[in-house]
């Protein structure tokens, strides 16, 4: 049984509920594993200066176009994800596209066993600007969505109250070999590799501030020693549905 992306998406005005994705990035590093995440700009209408990692709203172009795809099919997705088809291919494809443009990473190929990206920065810029759509930049460039680099983690679900809602879900994925990791977008103002650990130290130490689903993705990722395991995990995606008195002194 499947549901929509956005099941309550009907609401009205400011309770309207966006489909989003985000992208836990991770790399292993001695003594262990280490998450990127972006540090939101102090003017952002939403997460103000929140640490979070590499994600955003779904745009309605995501789901449509022709879209070359390796790795599980949508209706594998779909059923992991607990959302319709047309739902999964978008959250796959915002996944992939908000990575790369907020940092550079593209988890695409030419072939399943092939080198991983490809594409340049002036496209990522004009994805960004919405000249061209990551379905067709893939298209021009003869390269395949690498839906097999990707795992699906978790989905949270802003309460209600918030001026802007998300339903958002969770991917991991690994820094492909020959990348890396920038802090790109205009939106942040800090990008940095952190063990979960280390971001769980900051925030206690009041220098960084964390949303409770990224402190709840940090504690399921520090169980993790390396991105193999992490990576290997099997998990069960089903909404988490927050309400506005869950934790106290959260705004």
């Amino acid at each position: 049984m499947t549901r929509p992306a956005s099941a309550d998406a009907a609401l009205p005005g400011p309770e309207l509920i966006r489909p989003a994705a985000t992208v836990m990035l991770i790399r292993d590093t001695h003594p262990g594993l280490e998450v990127f995440v972006l540090r939101r700009v102090a003017a952002m209408a939403f997460a103000p200066g929140m640490t979070v990692f590499p994600g955003g709203g779904v745009d309605p172009t995501d789901r449509v176009g022709p879209l070359a795809w390796l790795g599980p099919d949508q209706a594998w997705w779909a059923d992991h994800l607990q959302v319709e088809p047309d739902a999964a291919r978008g959250l796959l494809v915002a996944a992939v596209r908000e990575l790369f443009e907020e940092t550079g990473v593209l988890l695409a190929g030419v072939s399943g066993d092939g080198p991983i990206g490809g594409l340049d920065d002036s496209t990522r810029l004009a994805m960004i600007d919405h000249r061209i759509t990551l379905s067709a930049a893939l298209a021009v460039a003869g390269l395949h969505l690498r839906a097999d680099l990707l795992r699906p983690w978790a989905n949270w679900i802003t309460p209600p109250g918030r001026t802007r809602r998300y339903d958002t879900f969770f991917f991991v994925a690994a820094l492909p070999d020959g990348q890396q990791a920038e802090m790109l977008t205009t939106e942040a103002d800090l990008g940095q590799w952190r063990s979960p650990q280390a971001l769980f130290a900051q925030r206690d130490a009041g220098t960084t501030a964390l949303m409770p689903p990224t402190v709840a993705m940090l504690t399921d990722l520090a169980e993790f020693g390396s991105v193999a395991e992490a990576m290997a995990a099997e998990r069960t995606v089903t909404p988490v549905r927050v309400r506005a008195g869950d934790f106290p002194g959260f705004a």
